[in-house]
Formats: C-alpha cells, structure tokens, sequence
C-alpha cells in the first residue's frame, strides 16, 4: 500500500525536531545525497522569487555560526523557539540553518540581537 505525500508530510509535521533531524540523516544515508545542498539552494530559490525586496513582509532567521559560545547559543535558541535542549543543541549543531521562519520584521530582528548578544552570527532572509 503506497503512502501519499500528503500522508508523508503530516506524519513529518507531527515528528520532533531530532526525528526530523534523523529521518533526514537516514534519507541522505539510504539514496546517497546530501541535504545541506537542497537546504541551501532552496533560500536563493525564494529570494529570487521575492522580486522587491522593500516589500518583504516575513524573514527568515538563519543561524550563520555559532561562535565561541556554543552553549549561549542553545540557551538562547531555547528562550527563542521553547524547544527542549536536544533539539535547540541540534538546531545549533545544525548551523548554518535557519531558527525561525516566516516572522516578522521587528521579531526578526529582535531574535538577531539576541543571537548576536550570545555570540552567534545571523543573518535575516
């Protein structure tokens, strides 16, 4: 019996971050790909798209590097998202990536200078 896409993506919109996290590991295991390629050309892809920038409404969050203090930066990641501490520790681990998604200006840039204060590097999309 074949699972339809629309099955696959609600049982991933259900899974924790880590399952995620090890599904994509397993994936990139089993077909021999990496994700960090697809992860990375799929920001320059809707970038391009934007036209305007001046009219951007929404931003992405993308943790560039950690920085010295690594453990700042999951404790901050933590405040920001309220993720457990395995999942802020693999989202930070998984830098360069984004922490958040889709907010809004004045909140993304609130969650640079956080990031910053702890001594990550961010950029805004």
């Amino acid at each position: 019996m074949a699972v339809t896409k629309d099955e696959m993506l609600e049982a991933i919109a259900n899974m924790s971050v880590m399952e995620v996290v090890e599904l994509v590991e397993a994936m990139e295991e089993k077909f021999g790909v990496t994700a960090a390629v697809a992860v990375a050309a799929a920001p320059a892809a809707g970038g391009d798209a934007g036209g305007a920038a001046a009219e951007q409404t929404e931003f992405n969050v993308i943790l560039a590097a950690i920085g010295d203090k690594k453990v700042n930066v999951i404790k901050t990641v933590r405040a920001i998202t309220g993720l457990g501490l395995k999942e802020a520790k693999a989202v930070v681990d998984s830098a360069p990536g984004p922490v958040k998604e889709g907010v809004e200006k004045a909140e993304a840039e609130d969650i640079k200078k956080q990031l910053e204060e702890a001594g990550a590097t961010v950029e805004l999309k």
